[in-house]
Parts: structure tokens; sequence; C-alpha cells
């Protein structure tokens, strides 16, 4: 296999000289560009022959997981590995519901990161040992590429404000991004989102997005 050109996109400068510190004695891995935000990734990306793009979550202008879901409506051929302090439930979900190839935490070492980078190159996934076993299980086998379906009636009756909303939420929006969107008060965006949680009952984010695959919600 060819060598692992990476695009690194983290808003710490620190974090994006530690990893290539970790990187530069790899013979078969290279750094070739760097973003410190997500806009500024996508853009690298556009002219980049890139592999595989290593993605923090919490970055100004358009956040990791955002990335991923672009890469992903452009079809861009670039693996996806995300790479973050955060071990909830909610970032790991939305980043494997945007198409990410992988999630590792910060704290992993040198050797689960190569393991990683070279799992995702090759075209597996990989998702940290502290994600939990259920989460893989129920959004990366076929996941990636989701079976046709006939499509599934609505029992929830949803009206057109809470299909935006749902839709926003599972492409990661907090409640204050949902009510930049949708031009409503975050206290707004908050209680449409409690209402839609309500009616669909479901208590958590992975009950969501299961509910709204089964349901063709979104």
């Amino acid at each position: 296999m060819s060598n692992i050109r990476i695009v690194l996109a983290d808003d710490h400068v620190l974090v994006r000289d530690g990893i290539k510190a970790l990187l530069e004695d790899e013979a078969d891995i290279e750094v070739i560009d760097e973003a410190s935000d997500g806009l500024e990734a996508i853009e690298v990306l556009k002219n980049s022959d890139a592999d595989l793009l290593l993605v923090d979550i919490r970055m100004p202008g358009m956040n990791g997981i955002e990335v991923v879901s672009k890469i992903r409506e452009n079809n861009w051929p670039v693996k996806t590995l995300v790479l973050s302090m955060h071990d909830s439930e909610e970032y790991v979900v939305q980043s494997i519901h945007a198409g990410a190839d992988g999630y590792l935490l910060k704290g992993a070492s040198k050797g689960e990161l190569l393991k990683a980078l070279h799992k995702v190159a090759e075209g597996g996934k990989y998702f940290s040992g502290d994600i939990s076993s259920i989460l893989i299980s129920n959004f990366t086998n076929g996941a990636a590429v989701p079976k046709k379906q006939e499509p599934v009636e609505d029992p929830f009756n949803l009206t057109k404000r809470e299909k935006q909303i749902l839709a926003l939420v599972l492409q990661g929006k907090s409640n204050k991004e949902i009510g930049e969107e949708l031009s409503i008060s975050k206290r707004t965006a908050e209680v449409h989102r409690f209402n839609l949680m309500k009616k669909l009952d479901v208590k958590n984010l992975i009950e969501l997005t299961n509910v709204a695959r089964e349901y063709q919600l979104a």
C-alpha cells in the first residue's frame, strides 16, 4: 500500500503539532496539509489528494461532524477519522450518523492511533476501545451503505417544523444552532426538541436515531 496522505483538522496548534510529531517517523504516513477550523478543512480537501482526514469535533465555523457530513454529501473519496476528547454517547452517534469511518479518543496511545489510521485508510472502521460495542453493532454494520427500503408511513404525524427540528438534531446541531437556522430562539428550539422526543417516545439520541431510521423520518 502507498503512503497514507493525511490532512489534520484541529483548532489547537499544539494538538496538530503533537500529532505531526507522533507521525513524523512513520515511513508510510504523510501529513500533507492541516486546517484550524471546519471551513478551512473543506477548502483544503477541495484541492487535495488526501486519503484520510483526521478531524476534531469542536471547531469554530463548522464543527467536525458537519465536515464529515459535507464530505459524504459530496462523495469525496477521503476517509474520515474523528479524534476527540469527548466520549459522550451523543457525539459518537452523531459522528457515525454523519458517516465517519472511525472515532478515536485523544487519550489513545500512539499505537492505537496508528492502528486506527491504517484500519480506516484500508477501508475499514475503527472505534476506540472505550466506545460502547453496542454503538458499533448498531451503527457500523452496513450503515455506510443503507439498503433501499419501501417508504414507511409516519405513525407519529410529525409537523413540518418537527421534521425540520429532527433533521437538524440528526445533523448534530445544538439548540442554539437550530434556533439560528430556523430563526427561532434557543428556548423555542429546546421546547421543540423536548416535544419531539416525547412524541417519538425516545429518551436519548441513539433511540431517536433508530426511530428516525426505522420510519424514514429524516
